[in-house]
């Protein structure tokens, strides 16, 4: 027996994957087209690696999957392989809808194919997890309560349409051909290996090389935060006995303001990583020009998967946070391999630096 991971390289992806051995015998397939936040490095350290077989390719690519299912004969699929950055899905969403869309769909098609060749025991048995994400249901006022399960699809960036149009896709598969899917929708990560253009590493990276650290707007922008191990043992637990067909959401209980997290990360880099100019890391916070259709709040609701599962975040943002910043300043080689010419050339496009 064996799961498929897909995606299985980037941050998510790989922190699942160190999740999955940390908790199970079972071996793992992993695939990842190893595009610019893919990075194999996010591999070092795996525990039980021998049972861990990575594959460098891409979901949209039919004959690949067909041999892999063959091949390795999976009991699940984690699909996790997605562009996610919502700022480049603004500048150019080609690769967006290339791989969220078109990707998933051919990814179902085969694994339809695949499923539908099995015993009647080991379809029952079979799962297909589909890993979305809050921002699919937009915005939230003030006083709006949290996004649930039942919240209505009103994607506002490239980004959140192309993964709409994934979870449709998979709720379609599913009630078309009979396919046996999850489907999750977590609320904004962190934690160790993501990549450095989300807020919280950009910040860090930005901070311990004494660059100015860009801010939206005043950035008011609340967002509810989950640190990816908690992330991750919720995906095992919705995928071991999750009910067929459900949908469940995954929050931290962490609603905070972007300017406040950036603040918070400031403060205690000013107690592990002190400037050597003496002065606080504050002082490098500027703020930049909001983006387009910028989402002013996100919450989660995950009273289902609380009631049904028993699952509960376990890292509070506080220590989430600290421990964050002591993995990036203690892996600052891995920082700096990822930050190329080409990451900093966007940065300074993006954010006019």
């Amino acid at each position: 027996m064996a799961i498929l991971i897909t995606g299985s390289a980037g941050f998510i992806g790989s922190a699942f994957v160190h999740s999955w051995f940390l908790h199970s015998e079972e071996p793992a397939v992993t695939l990842d087209l190893l595009t610019y936040a893919g990075n194999p490095d996010n591999f070092a350290g795996l525990r039980s690696a021998a049972g861990h077989t990575f594959v460098h390719g891409d979901i949209a690519d039919r004959s690949l999957m067909q041999r892999l299912l063959a091949e390795f004969q999976p009991r699940a699929i984690v699909h996790l392989a997605a562009e996610t950055h919502v700022d480049r899905s603004i500048r150019t969403a080609d690769a967006f809808f290339q791989t969220n869309v078109i990707g998933t769909t051919r990814l179902l098609d085969e694994v339809t194919a695949y499923w539908r060749t099995l015993s009647e025991e080991r379809q029952r048995a079979f799962r297909f997890l589909h890993v979305s994400t809050d921002e699919v249901f937009g915005a939230l006022t003030a006083h709006d309560p949290p996004f649930n399960e039942s919240s209505p699809y009103r994607p506002s960036s490239p980004y959140a349409a192309s993964k709409a149009a994934a979870d449709h896709a998979v709720s379609a598969w599913h009630t078309t051909h009979g396919l046996p899917v999850l489907t999750t929708h977590c609320s904004n990560n962190y934690g160790p290996r993501q990549f450095p253009e989300k807020l919280i590493p950009l910040c860090i990276a930005r901070a311990t090389s004494g660059e100015p650290i860009p801010v939206y707007g005043n950035g008011a922008q609340i967002r509810d935060w989950l640190h990816v191990e908690d992330h991750c043992a919720a995906l095992r637990l919705v995928l071991e006995r999750g009910a067929v067909g459900r949908r469940y959401n995954i929050g931290g209980y962490g609603e905070t303001a972007n300017i406040d997290m950036v603040r918070m990360l400031c403060e205690i880099l000013d107690r592990k990583h002190p400037r050597q100019n003496g002065e606080p890391h504050h002082k490098l916070i500027r703020f930049v020009t909001d983006r387009p259709g910028h989402d002013w709040r996100y919450a989660i609701d995950p009273s289902r998967i609380r009631d049904e599962l028993g699952w509960a975040p376990n890292v509070s943002l506080t220590q989430g946070l600290a421990d964050t910043v002591d993995w990036y300043i203690t892996n600052a080689q891995w920082l700096e391999r990822v930050r190329t010419g080409e990451y900093r050339s966007w940065v300074r496009t993006h954010y006019g630096q």
